[in-house]
């Protein structure tokens, strides 16, 4: 289900705006569509905090057993937090954590997040699908 309150980009991220402490801050995922196509993550790279962002520029990349596909920012603005839960890292003693990969097929709109930008510029968001225009592209794309 493609949720209502989102913008879309044709490359299939999505945002969600919201005020946050007197800012407009977008919280940037790939769509469940995206997701399932994809199949069998083995691996992401995002961006390091305080990375500029400009419409249509890549932020990442994630990589399945099936291609390697880049991330595409749907806004303009600076990264101010990266969902860690989706990169390796490490627990207090050391130890690695693998990457919840999972979350993205589990919560692609909540958890899944990957990305939250201080937008610079809300104009590119004119530019943004709502969720019945980005139904009728992946049917589309079947």
């Amino acid at each position: 289900m493609t949720p209502k309150d989102l913008l879309y980009a044709e490359t299939h991220e999505w945002v969600r705006v919201a005020d946050e402490r007197g800012r407009k801050v977008a919280t940037v995922g790939i769509t469940d569509f995206a997701i399932q196509q994809l199949t069998d993550l083995v691996f992401m790279a995002l961006p390091p905090l305080g990375k500029s962002l400009t419409p249509g520029g890549d932020f990442g990349e994630v990589e399945s057993v099936k291609a390697v596909s880049t991330l595409y920012s749907p806004v303009a603005g600076e990264v101010i937090a990266v969902n860690e839960r989706l990169l390796p890292r490490k627990d207090k003693s050391g130890k690695e954590i693998p990457p919840e990969f999972e979350l993205l097929a589990k919560d692609a709109y909540g958890e899944g997040w990957m990305i939250k930008v201080a937008l610079s510029d809300e104009a590119p968001l004119k530019t943004l699908m709502d969720a019945a225009a980005y139904e009728k592209q992946c049917a589309a794309e079947g």
